[in-house]
């Protein structure tokens, strides 16, 4: 029996962009899905102490059957627990893979490094979705934060990270589409906004490297405005990333793909910030960067 954990993730810049070849930034954070595997005679999912139907569940299914093709892995018992809310932004489906993909590799003697785990989870994410970046699979995989999809790391944050969540949850597919028709319908329009995002992204990079989070921050107000262009912003999402940034945030935005789900707010006002956020019934959270990416409990 083995159980293995991988991270949640942050966006400080670039998601639905990334999914068009931009550059982004993300950050692992220290909310952790743990997935526990071993032999069995059927194959089993049981989450957060609930059964679950295997066909139920795309992500789990879809690892299967891609590690099966490498390595023939037997019928086989996954208990799932996970600190990450599922479908809000923060990667949830991306620390199931890769920590799935681990344990079975661990437990069941597949020869492949964590780059492969990587690879393999955003296929996996990329056959479920319909599009993905590699970014969230990269950055649960490995920890840390980093340029992508140069996969250049940058130094860790030290000031606060809030995570509000609102509570309402959005389909990752639909936002992605959403960008994808509206590109189709305003190209030149789309495109700019889309390559606007990606610079935010690249000037973003030497402000990290100095710890300029005040000007990190006002760069992603940016970005939460060119998001909100791009048609994935919603009202809730809007109030507490307004909250946030009255609270004193360096700077706050949508994470994710939005249509619902958290924003992140960069900070030194970490108890000011969570009680402005609560004062308009999101939940919030001070959440550490995570240093270390997958890896086995």
């Amino acid at each position: 029996m083995i159980t293995c954990s991988a991270p949640a993730k942050i966006y400080l810049f670039g998601e639905h962009a990334v999914v068009y070849g931009e550059p982004a930034i993300a950050c692992a954070a220290e909310l952790r899905t743990y997935v526990t595997v071993e032999p069995a005679s059927s194959t089993t999912v049981v989450s957060g102490g609930v059964p679950t139907r295997i066909e139920t569940t795309p992500y789990i299914t879809e690892a299967l059957k891609k590690i099966r093709r490498i390595h023939p892995i037997p019928d086989v018992s996954i208990q799932i627990t996970s600190d990450i809310p599922t479908g809000a932004g923060v990667g949830s489906s991306a620390a199931l893979t890769v920590a799935l993909l681990q344990a079975l590799s661990i437990e069941f003697g597949v020869d492949i490094d964590v780059l492969q785990i990587a690879s393999m989870a955003y296929d996996v994410e990329l056959s479920v979705q319909g599009a993905a970046s590699q970014t969230d699979t990269f950055i649960s995989t490995m920890g840390g934060m980093a340029l992508m999809p140069d996969r250049m790391f940058l130094p860790h944050l030290e000031c606060s990270i809030v995570i509000g969540d609102t509570n309402m949850r959005g389909k990752t597919s639909t936002m992605v589409s959403k960008v994808a028709e509206l590109k189709n319908a305003y190209p030149e329009v789309a495109e700019h906004i889309i390559k606007s995002i990606g610079i935010l992204a690249q000037t973003g990079v030497p402000l990290l490297e100095s710890k300029d989070y005040l000007g990190v921050g006002r760069l992603m107000n940016i970005n939460h405005g060119l998001l909100e262009s791009l048609g994935v912003g919603t009202f809730p999402l809007s109030q507490l990333v307004y909250r946030a940034r009255d609270a004193g945030a360096f700077g706050a935005k949508i994470t994710g793909a939005g249509g619902g789900g958290c924003m992140v707010a960069l900070t030194d006002k970490p108890e000011d910030v969570i009680r402005s956020i609560e004062c308009c019934y999101g939940k919030a959270m001070v959440v550490k960067p995570a240093r270390e990416g997958v890896r086995e409990e």
